[in-house]
């Protein structure tokens, strides 16, 4: 539950407390809480000539199965520039962030975001290569899909197809 065994202000062993209708790490010498943030993730839905930009996931889970460009947001980073920053990484190709298409839940795994940001973009440039966390990069009729790696994924295509 806990990566905290210790206060970071006071250095107090930390007690496993009810606070906000959740058990939660409390400082019972400073009071201080630890609240857990979720993990959020951007990906960029990106049309070009009625195909759709995906790449084939390198790692587990679903190792060898199709997404979007997609990855987590860091501390501090607009979601936006992050999701350009993981198309660029994954593919090679520079998207702009046009407006948010979706919001999905990316819990369908134990190491998945919380919620996942999709924002409709459109490709400014770039070489296609494949990197990161991607194998393989292509663009998709949406007739001829290739298998998905993620439920969300399947629900953005729908959404965005009909």
């Amino acid at each position: 539950m806990t990566d905290f065994k210790y206060c970071p202000r006071c250095a107090s062993e930390l007690n496993i407390e009810e606070r906000f209708r959740t058990l939660r790490p409390v400082c019972p010498k400073c009071g201080w809480i630890r609240f857990v943030d979720p993990k959020v993730a951007a990906a960029v839905l990106v049309i070009r000539d009625e195909r759709v930009l995906l790449v084939r996931r390198v790692n587990e889970p679903y190792r060898g199965l199709w997404t979007l460009p997609a990855g987590f947001v860091d501390g501090g980073e607009d979601p936006a520039e992050a999701a350009q920053r993981e198309c660029l990484e994954e593919t090679g190709l520079s998207v702009r962030v046009m407006r948010i298409f979706d919001i999905v839940s990316g819990r369908e795994h134990l190491r998945g975001a919380d919620f996942v940001i999709v924002y409709q973009a459109e490709f400014i440039s770039g070489d296609m290569k494949a990197d990161d966390d991607a194998d393989a990069v292509e663009w998709f009729d949406k007739d001829h899909l290739p298998p998905l790696a993620f439920l969300a994924t399947q629900k953005v295509l729908q959404s965005f197809y009909g």
